[in-house]
């Protein structure tokens, strides 16, 4: 990656139809829409780093937020799927 934690795991916070028409390569969905917040971060490392995108920016700022108050500290939101691409040298796929 380029500019952000080479090690951070990366959260794509759109729907799922979103993440089908394209999302960066390796990214996980978390669907922030979909309700089932606590569970899928219950399976998630807090000690872990993350770096979050959707569509542009806001999603991925409230669950940058949601993931705070959980207790998840190494946090990073980029923008948009186009930023993301470009932060972590990695293409956009589907």
């Amino acid at each position: 990656m380029t500019g952000v934690d080479p090690a951070a795991t990366i959260l794509d916070v759109r729907t799922a139809a979103e993440y089908a028409m394209g999302h960066v390569d390796g990214a996980q969905l978390l669907d922030f829409s979909q309700g089932s917040v606590a569970t899928v971060l219950a399976d998630l490392d807090p000690a872990a780093s993350y770096v979050l995108y959707c569509r542009s920016g806001n999603r991925s700022g409230q669950a940058v937020a949601v993931m705070r108050r959980a207790g998840f500290a190494d946090l990073t939101n980029l923008g948009s799927v186009e930023e993301a691409s470009q932060a972590t040298g990695r293409p956009i796929v589907s």
